[in-house]
């Protein structure tokens, strides 16, 4: 496994090589000028000249991405022109929101597909299960913007149960604020495990061993237990790896109407700052949580499933 996990790692490198190439080539392309938006209007021609000298926008395209990939390397991006602070630093401060989010969400859509998927499985065919299919049919449709603001209005501004919004001192209060922004981004994710997982337990259901196992003498609900959901849920294993990914950069709109200062809502600060150095690091920043998440998940199915072999 230790081989296959190096393997992999290396595998990673000119995936990550790609990401940045494509990341540097879409900065290159966006309107407006770096070193006039950290300027200012009245900044004459020559103190341009000395902060893209200072930037190195004044050197050709292959030379630029050359200096981008070394401060990759060392996770050097330079000071943000807004904070004024070390890029590394903003991302250090504000990632711990980001992650909690990103686990408060996931543990919502575990809690809120398992039961549904299960009842929906073992009453296939009936009015319970399609009303449930309905129902998250209709969370999947739904776009978060719209249903962040629904649950301000309902939960926190009409029943005032949960603050609108922002982050507090302590892990209790934390939970209560992050609680909405990770509910909206939760019910999404919950809606396609519900349904992944209810194919899965149908299917197993049908599978000889579970035939056998009630021959043996087995109640319904010790062959639902130990062979019927432990062989359902290996399939689901993927689905939350791809919305653990979907996620990360998910997160950019829910943070900014809460109020959350993670890396999503300082991502759309930066742009519209035009802040450079920030926005070069959050890119590669992204993408290697992504790739990371990504390579866990192989590792885990791996795990859970025997007949799946790592190459």
């Amino acid at each position: 496994m230790f081989q296959v996990i190096l393997k992999r790692l290396v595998m990673l490198i000119p995936v990550l090589i790609g990401i940045t190439l494509l990341g540097f080539l879409l900065l290159q392309v966006m309107p407006g000028d770096p070193a006039s938006r950290a300027m200012g209007t009245r900044a004459s021609p020559e103190e341009l000249a000395a902060m893209r000298k200072l930037w190195g926008l004044d050197q050709p395209l292959w030379l630029q991405y050359l200096y981008f990939l070394r401060d990759c390397l060392t996770g050097s991006f330079g000071v943000s022109i807004f904070h004024k602070m070390p890029v590394i630093g903003l991302v250090a401060e504000r990632l711990p929101f980001t992650l909690a989010i990103v686990a408060y969400s996931t543990l919502i859509a575990l809690a809120v597909a398992l039961p549904f998927a299960i009842l929906a499985a073992l009453r296939r065919g009936t009015v319970v299960d399609g009303a449930i299919r309905h129902v998250f049919v209709a969370l999947i449709a739904m776009p978060p913007f719209w249903l962040c603001y629904v649950l301000i209005l309902w939960l926190a501004l009409g029943l005032g149960w949960f603050p609108t919004g922002g982050v507090g001192q302590g892990v209790g209060e934390n939970l209560s604020r992050l609680f909405l922004p990770s509910l909206v981004v939760g019910l999404s994710t919950a809606a396609l495990i519900q349904q992944s997982l209810r194919a899965a337990l149908i299917d197993t259901l049908k599978a000889d061993y579970v035939d056998t196992a009630r021959a043996k003498g087995l109640s319904g609900a010790q062959v639902f237990l130990r062979h019927v959901l432990p062989n359902s849920l290996i399939s689901t294993i993927s689905i939350i790896g791809v919305r653990v990914s979907w996620i990360i950069g998910g997160t950019v709109v829910v943070e900014k109407i809460f109020s959350v200062p993670g890396l999503g809502s300082l991502l759309i600060d930066a742009i519209v700052s035009r802040d450079l150095p920030v926005i070069r690091g959050l890119t590669v920043f992204f993408a290697i949580m992504v790739v990371i998440v990504n390579l866990v998940t192989d590792i885990c199915y791996a795990l859970a499933d025997p007949r799946v072999r790592l190459e």
